[in-house]
C-alpha cells in the first residue's frame, strides 16, 4: 500500500512540475506564446470563413413513428411527403378569389422554385373540397381558405427541410409572391419557411452585456484595472478560438443552429472563471515577495491543477448527452465541450504570459486598494482576520442547523414548480411579432384555429391488405378519426394513386405546443390507428412536424433519468478521486442535484406558468423546450464541479494540516467566498445577459443556467456545503481501505508543489 501511495504521489508531484514548467515558461516567453495565440486565432479564422460549415437543425431520429410514416409517403406519393411549409395571404379589403390570375402564377412560379415537390393553390383546392365532399359543412373549416375568404394559405412541400437552405433562397419566394403583393394582400412565411426568413441570430449585445457586467463586479471585488481586464480578454480569446474550430467541425458533421449561442454561453463563462482562478493565485504569490516569472508558474501548478479536473470535468459532463441516443442531443455537447477545452488552454498558456508580460504592474491602475485571497497561502490556522467572511464562517460553524435549514428551505421553495414540468417545442407563437413565422402563426390562427399550425398527417399503408378489405378499413379508420378525443377537424382520408396508402389530416383543437395537442398524437398513435388497423396488415402512422416533435420529446423525456445517472455517477467518481472521501462525494452529487432542480423550478415559474415571461419578451406561457433540462443538467453539474473542487480542496487541505474538521470548514469558507461569489456572479452575468435573445431557447438556457450558477454558488456553496460538511466533521473524509487503494491519487489544488 505505502509503495503504491508512494507512486501515484510521485506522479502528482511529476505532474505539478510540469504545469509550474509550462506556466514559468510561458510567463518567461510571453512575447512567443501571445504571438502564437494571435497567430493561430488568425489562421483558424481564416480557414473558418473559407471552409467552415454552417449550422442547421435538419435532423431525424430513425426508427420513430413518425420518420416511418415519412418514409411511407415518400415512397408512395412524393408530393404528400417531404417537408411542408406555409405561405399565408391575408387580404382585409377584399376576399382572395378576387386574385385568382395572381394566385394561380404566384403557385406556378413556386412549383419551379429547387427542391419544391408541389405547390396547393388554397382557391382551387378550396372549390374541390365543397364540390366533392357532401359532408364538409359538418367540418370546421380549416383551409386553406377562410369562411370569409380573406385568409389563405398555399402549402409547400419540399424535399429538404426549408430552414436548412441558404438565405439567399429566399429571394426566389421573394419574387414569386410578388403578384399577390402588388395587388394588396399581406404575405406571411410559416413553419420551416418563416424560420428560414427570420433575422440572423445577433449575440454581440449579450456577449457585451455580460462583459460589462464582469468588469465591475471584477473591480469592485479586486479593486485592480488590470487584473479585472485579464480574465476578459483570455476568455475572449479562447472562446474565439473554440468558435472557430467548431465552425470546422460544422462542415464535416451538423450541429444545430443553437450550438455557437450555447458554445459562446459556456465558453465565456468558463474562460472567464478559470483565469480569475490564476490570477488570484499570481496575485498571492506577488504579494508573497515572488518574482512575476515564479508566481506565474506556481499559480499554473496550483490553480492550474484545479482547472484541469474543472474542465475536464464539465467536458465529461457534456460527453455524458450522448448517452442520449439522439445524435443532436450528443452534438450540442461536443459543441459546447469546444470553448471548454480553448478556456483551459488559455488558462494554462495565455493567462501565464499575459502575467509574465504585465509583471508587477498588475496592480498598478485600480479603483480601491487592491486585496488577493483572504489569509495566507499557507493557510495559517492561528491567524485570526476580523473580516466580513470570517464572521460569517464562523456562524456557520457554531450554528450548521440553522444554516441547513435555511437552505433546505430555499431549495425546496424554488424547485415547486419542477414537478409540473411539462416538455414540449416552443411553436411561432411565442416568437417576437416582427418575425414573418409570427405574423403567419396569428393569422393562420384567427382564420382557422390554433390547431391549423400543425396539421397531424395521418398515412395508413395497406399495400399488404386485400383489395376486397381496402374500403372496409378506409371507412373503420375514418370513424374512428372522427370520434377521437382532443381533434377540431379530421379530413376525409384519401388513397395515394398507387392504392396502397390513405392520407388525412387531423387538426388539434389547440396549439402545436400545447399539452393537449401532445396528447392527442399518443393518443392517435397509442389506440386510434392501432385500432383502426386491428385484424389487418395495415400500419398506421402519424407525421409531420408536430409528430416528429412530439416523438423527439418522448424520447427525451425517457431518457433524461438516464442522463442525470450517467452524469451523477461521473460526478461522483471524480469527487471521490480527487477528496477520497465517500461522504463528501455523496454530498456533492446530492447538493448538486438539488441545486438543479431549483433551477427547473425558476425556469417552469417564468415559461410555462408565465410568471415575468412578457418582462423576458415571452409572449404568453410556453412549454420547457424538450432539450432543455438535459442541457441544462450536463452543463450545470461540470460548471459546478469549479467551485466544489475549488472550497472542498481549502476545506481538504486545511483538515490535512490541523486535523479540525470543524474549524477546516469555516477556514475555508473564508479565503474563498469572496473568489467564488465574484465568479459565480461574472458567469450569472454572461449567461443572463442572452436573456435579450429573440430566440426563446436561448432565452430559456440563459435564464436557467444563469439561476442555477446563483443557487449553486450562493444557496450550496455558502449555507448547505459548509452546514453539512461542519455536521459530517471527520466522517466526512472516511473511506473504505480497500477502495482507497484502488483510487488514483489526485491533487486538485497541487498541494505538494505548495509544500
Amino acid at each position: 500500500m505505502r509503495s503504491s501511495r508512494s507512486g501515484a504521489e510521485s506522479g502528482t508531484r511529476a505532474a505539478a512540475g510540469r504545469l509550474r514548467r509550462l506556466g514559468e515558461w510561458c510567463a518567461r516567453h510571453f512575447v512567443i506564446v501571445i504571438v502564437a495565440w494571435l497567430v493561430i486565432l488568425a489562421a483558424l479564422q481564416t480557414l473558418n470563413r473559407s471552409f467552415g460549415g454552417d449550422y442547421s437543425d435538419n435532423f431525424s431520429l430513425s426508427g420513430v413513428q413518425s420518420q416511418q410514416g415519412l418514409e411511407v409517403l415518400e415512397k408512395h406519393d412524393p408530393a404528400a411527403g417531404g417537408y411542408s411549409s406555409q405561405i399565408v395571404l391575408h387580404d382585409a379589403d377584399k376576399p382572395l378569389t378576387s386574385l385568382g390570375s395572381q394566385m394561380s402564377e404566384t403557385v406556378d412560379d413556386l412549383q419551379k422554385l429547387p427542391h419544391v415537390l408541389s405547390a396547393q393553390n388554397p382557391l382551387t383546392a378550396a372549390s374541390s373540397q365543397s364540390s366533392d365532399q357532401s359532408d364538409q359543412s359538418k367540418q370546421p373549416n380549416v383551409g386553406p381558405l377562410s369562411s370569409d375568404q380573406k385568409t389563405a394559405y398555399i402549402t409547400i412541400r419540399f424535399d429538404v427541410q426549408p430552414s436548412t437552405l441558404d438565405d439567399s433562397y429566399l429571394d426566389g419566394v421573394d419574387d414569386s409572391v410578388q403578384p399577390l403583393r402588388s395587388a394588396g394582400a399581406d404575405v406571411e412565411y410559416g413553419g420551416p419557411l418563416g424560420e428560414l426568413a427570420r433575422p440572423a441570430a445577433d449575440d454581440r449585445v449579450s456577449e457585451l452585456i455580460g462583459f460589462a457586467v464582469a468588469i465591475v463586479v471584477l473591480l469592485v471585488g479586486f479593486g485592480s484595472v488590470i487584473a479585472a481586464g485579464l480574465p476578459l480578454v483570455t476568455a475572449l480569446l479562447s472562446a474565439v478560438g473554440g468558435l472557430a474550430c467548431l465552425g470546422l467541425l460544422a462542415s464535416a458533421f451538423t450541429f444545430a443552429t443553437v450550438s455557437p449561442t450555447l458554445a459562446t454561453m459556456i465558453g465565456l463563462g468558463v474562460g472567464i472563471d478559470y483565469a480569475l482562478f490564476l490570477i488570484t493565485r499570481h496575485r498571492q504569490n506577488l504579494m508573497d515577495g515572488a518574482d512575476p516569472v515564479r508566481a506565474a508558474g506556481r499559480a499554473t501548478a496550483t490553480g492550474g491543477r484545479a482547472v484541469l479536473i474543472s474542465g475536464c470535468t464539465v467536458i465529461i459532463a457534456l460527453a455524458g448527452l450522448y448517452a442520449s441516443g439522439v445524435s443532436f442531443i450528443g452534438k450540442l455537447g461536443l459543441a459546447a465541450a469546444m470553448t471548454v477545452v480553448s478556456a483551459v488552454l488559455g488558462a494554462l498558456t495565455l493567462v501565464p504570459a499575459l502575467l509574465g508580460l504585465i509583471g508587477r504592474r498588475i496592480d498598478r491602475y485600480h479603483v480601491r486598494h487592491p486585496v488577493a485571497e483572504t489569509g495566507t497561502e499557507e493557510g495559517e490556522q492561528g491567524e485570526e482576520i476580523q473580516g466580513t467572511w470570517h464572521r460569517y464562517a464562523q456562524r456557520v460553524e457554531h450554528r450548521p442547523w440553522r444554516f441547513l435549514a435555511a437552505g433546505v428551505t430555499a431549495i425546496v421553495v424554488l424547485a415547486i414548480p419542477a414537478f409540473s414540468i411539462q416538455l414540449g417545442h416552443i411553436g411561432d407563437g411565442a416568437d417576437p411579432t416582427s418575425f414573418t413565422d409570427r405574423r403567419a402563426y396569428d393569422l393562420m390562427t384567427d382564420a382557422f384555429g390554433p390547431g391549423s399550425n400543425g396539421p397531424l398527417t395521418i398515412a395508413i399503408d395497406q399495400t399488404s391488405v386485400p383489395s376486397s378489405d381496402r374500403q372496409s378499413l378506409q371507412s373503420t379508420a375514418q370513424k374512428n378519426l372522427n370520434a377521437v378525443e382532443g381533434a377540431h377537424a379530421v379530413t376525409p382520408l384519401t388513397a395515394t394513386k398507387d392504392g396502397d396508402v390513405l392520407i388525412g389530416t387531423v387538426y388539434s383543437k389547440e396549439s402545436p405546443q400545447n399539452a393537449d395537442t401532445t396528447d392527442l398524437v399518443n393518443r392517435l398513435v397509442d389506440d386510434t390507428l392501432p385500432a383502426s388497423v386491428s385484424g389487418t396488415k395495415a400500419e398506421g402512422y402519424v407525421t409531420g412536424t408536430t409528430a416528429a416533435q412530439v416523438d423527439f420529446r418522448d424520447i427525451v423525456a425517457s431518457r433524461l433519468p438516464l442522463i442525470i445517472a450517467v452524469v451523477v455517477a461521473l460526478a461522483f467518481l471524480i469527487i471521490l478521486a480527487v477528496f477520497r472521501g465517500l461522504l463528501v462525494a455523496w454530498k456533492a452529487a446530492v447538493l448538486n442535484v438539488l441545486s438543479i432542480t431549483a433551477s427547473y423550478g425558476v425556469v417552469v415559474a417564468v415559461f410555462q406558468w408565465g410568471w415575468g415571461g412578457p418582462a423576458l419578451g415571452v409572449d404568453g406561457k410556453v412549454p420547457i423546450e424538450s432539450y432543455v433540462p438535459m442541457m441544462m443538467f450536463a452543463i450545470i453539474f461540470g460548471l459546478s464541479m469549479d467551485y466544489e473542487i475549488f472550497l472542498l480542496s481549502r476545506v481538504h487541505e486545511a483538515w490535512l494540516h490541523t486535523g479540525d474538521a470543524r474549524a477546516a470548514v469555516a477556514h475555508a469558507l473564508e479565503i474563498t467566498a469572496r473568489v467564488i461569489t465574484c465568479a459565480a456572479l461574472i458567469m450569472v452575468s454572461v449567461f443572463a445577459a442572452f436573456i435579450v435573445s429573440d430566440n426563446i431557447v436561448v432565452k430559456m438556457l440563459g435564464l436557467g443556467l444563469a439561476v442555477s450558477v446563483l443557487i449553486d454558488a450562493t444557496v450550496v456553496r455558502l449555507l448547505l456545503v459548509p452546514a453539512v460538511m461542519t455536521l459530517l466533521g471527520r466522517h466526512a473524509w472516511w473511506t473504505p481501505h480497500w477502495l482507497d487503494r484502488v483510487l488514483p491519487h489526485i491533487d486538485a489544488e497541487g498541494e505538494k508543489e505548495r509544500g
